[in-house]
C-alpha cells in the first residue's frame, strides 16, 4: 500500500507518534534489572531490510542477525526475537513492546526524543537509485519536480528537506514524493515507472544494483553523512551499555569489521564511539 502526504501532515502526524511515545516514559520498557529477573529479553528485528535484515528460505539472516548470534553467546539473558514489518519497530521499542531494536535505524534528531541509540554500525548515507535505462537523470538537478519513492517512517522521508535545499540551490524542487510500507514495493515501481527514483542508504542501494545491474543505477549522496545503531527505550541506560560493550568488544576483536566487510560490501573503520544528530 502506498499513499502521498505532504509534508506539513507528515511533520503533524510524526510529532504525534512521538507524543505518545514520550507520554509512556520508562514505565512501558523493561529495565536491565526487570530483564534478568524475568529470564529472556525481547529483540525485534525487521523481516525485509537486505542486505541488513531479511528473511531467507524461512530464516532470519543478514548483518544485525548474524551480530545478534554474536550477541546471543554473551548475553546475561535468553534472546527471544520478534521478525516484523518495519512499521511497527521503533514504536514498539519507545512504547516497551520490545526491548531492543536489533536494525540499521538511523539515527535522527526526532528518532532521539523517543529513542537512545547505540555506537554506530555502519555509515548509511543517503543516495538515490534510479532505472538504468533513464537517460533523463544524470545529476542532482535532474531530479528536479520528478517523483521520488521512499519508505514510510524511514530517516529518508525525515531528512528529504536536505535534498529539498540541494534542489533549490540548482533552481529546482522536490516533487511528488511517494510512500511505501517496504522499500521492495518501491523498487518494483521505479522499475514499473511509476516514481523515478528511490532514495535509500548507499548500503541498501548497492546491494540492490549488484543484485540487478541490468536495472538499477547508483545515483549520487542526497542527504550529510548519516549512521545506524541498536536502538531501546529513552533512559534505558543500563539496557544500553550492555548492548554497547558488545558492540564496542566486537569493534575491537574485529568480528564486527568482518561482518560489515561480508554482508555491506566494506569496513567503517572511522565510525564514532558515539553519535549526536
Amino acid at each position: 500500500m502506498k499513499s502521498t502526504l505532504s509534508r506539513s501532515i507528515l511533520a503533524a502526524a510524526f510529532a504525534a507518534v512521538v507524543g505518545v511515545a514520550l507520554s509512556s516514559s520508562l514505565a512501558g520498557a523493561a529495565t536491565l534489572a526487570e530483564i534478568k529477573a524475568r529470564g529472556y529479553m525481547v529483540v525485534a528485528t525487521e523481516d525485509d531490510y537486505k542486505p541488513f535484515e531479511f528473511m531467507e528460505d524461512g530464516k532470519p539472516t543478514g548483518f544485525d542477525n548474524e551480530l545478534l548470534a554474536e550477541f546471543r553467546k554473551t548475553s546475561p539473558v535468553e534472546i527471544r526475537q520478534q521478525v516484523i514489518p518495519w512499521t511497527g519497530l521503533l514504536a514498539g521499542v519507545s512504547t516497551g513492546k520490545y526491548d531492543v531494536a536489533v536494525t540499521a535505524a538511523m539515527i535522527t534528531k526526532e528518532r532521539v526524543k523517543s529513542l537512545d541509540f547505540s555506537m554506530p554500525i555502519a555509515d548509511s548515507t543517503h543516495f538515490y537509485v534510479k532505472r538504468k535505462s533513464d537517460d533523463s537523470i544524470k545529476d542532482i538537478k535532474d531530479l528536479d519536480g520528478k517523483t521520488v519513492g521512499v519508505q514510510s517512517g524511514s530517516a529518508q522521508l525525515e531528512k528529504l528537506p536536505e535534498l529539498e535545499a540541494m534542489l533549490a540551490k540548482t533552481g529546482g524542487k522536490l516533487g511528488k514524493v511517494v510512500q511505501y510500507t517496504s522499500y521492495p514495493e518501491a523498487y518494483q515501481d521505479l522499475a514499473l515507472k511509476r516514481v523515478d527514483y528511490v532514495i535509500n542508504t548507499i548500503i541498501n542501494i548497492r546491494s540492490l544494483v549488484k543484485d540487478k545491474p541490468e536495472v538499477f543505477e547508483l545515483g549520487q549522496a542526497v542527504s550529510s553523512r548519516t549512521v545506524p545503531g541498536w536502538a531501546v527505550q529513552k533512559g534505558n541506560s543500563e539496557l544500553l551499555a550492555l548492548i554497547n560493550d558488545f558492540l564496542a568488544e566486537q569493534k575491537k576483536n574485529g568480528n564486527l569489521a568482518k561482518l560489515q566487510e561480508k554482508w555491506l560490501g566494506q569496513s567503517f573503520p572511522d565510525l564514532p564511539d558515539s553519535y549526536e544528530p
